[in-house]
């Protein structure tokens, strides 16, 4: 798995993870799209998204922007993307954290999305490996991310890679209301 900055064509079967381009951003909110649907499909809300509220496309705007928006690309497809930055959401001060670090050494895993189509290859495992790698070349020995209780397996990958369980925290998050948010946290 690569990380390139370049903008030189990625080759069949090639994959690397990279700090998206505005080309991408129409790839990024397909996906989120695809889990929505996806879960409509099953009748289903174990993301805890909603359409129209979060995520959406000016989240992954906002991502790029921000110059926190990522995407795992395999070949010609983005088949995952999340952001990766220091920025804590406000819900998180509610958490009984078991790490009190300045921000400044705090990298937070946010959005982390697969294609549902893509689902059950290794993408967000893949990717959770990236941010780790990303966060202490950027000097962030602390890692936080947060997810609904609902999703179970962000759960399950999150604590399959040493995450382990801060807290949960009531809430209204990013527009959406009565989300039970789970923490978890990881020191490097």
């Amino acid at each position: 798995l690569l990380l390139r900055t370049d903008k030189k064509r990625v080759k069949k079967g090639e994959q690397m993870i990279r700090k998206a381009t505005k080309k991408d951003l129409d790839s990024v909110v397909r996906i989120y799209e695809s889990v929505l649907i996806e879960e409509e499909k099953r009748n289903e809300k174990m993301v805890g998204w909603v359409r129209g509220i979060y995520p959406t496309d000016k989240t992954a705007l906002d991502g790029l922007e921000q110059g926190s928006l990522f995407v795992y690309q395999e070949g010609d497809r983005i088949v995952a993307t999340a952001k990766m930055d220091n920025v804590q959401a406000p819900e998180y001060a509610e958490c009984d954290w078991g790490y009190d670090v300045p921000y400044d050494k705090v990298m937070v895993l946010h959005t982390l999305a697969v294609d549902p189509e893509c689902s059950g290859r290794g993408y967000g495992g893949k990717f959770i490996d990236f941010y780790e790698k990303y966060a202490s070349e950027n000097g962030c020995d602390y890692l936080r991310i947060d997810t609904n209780v609902k999703n179970t397996i962000a759960r399950h990958i999150y604590e399959k890679h040493g995450y382990s369980r801060a807290g949960t925290v009531k809430c209204s998050f990013k527009g959406i209301n009565d989300v039970y948010l789970a923490c978890f946290e990881k020191k490097l």
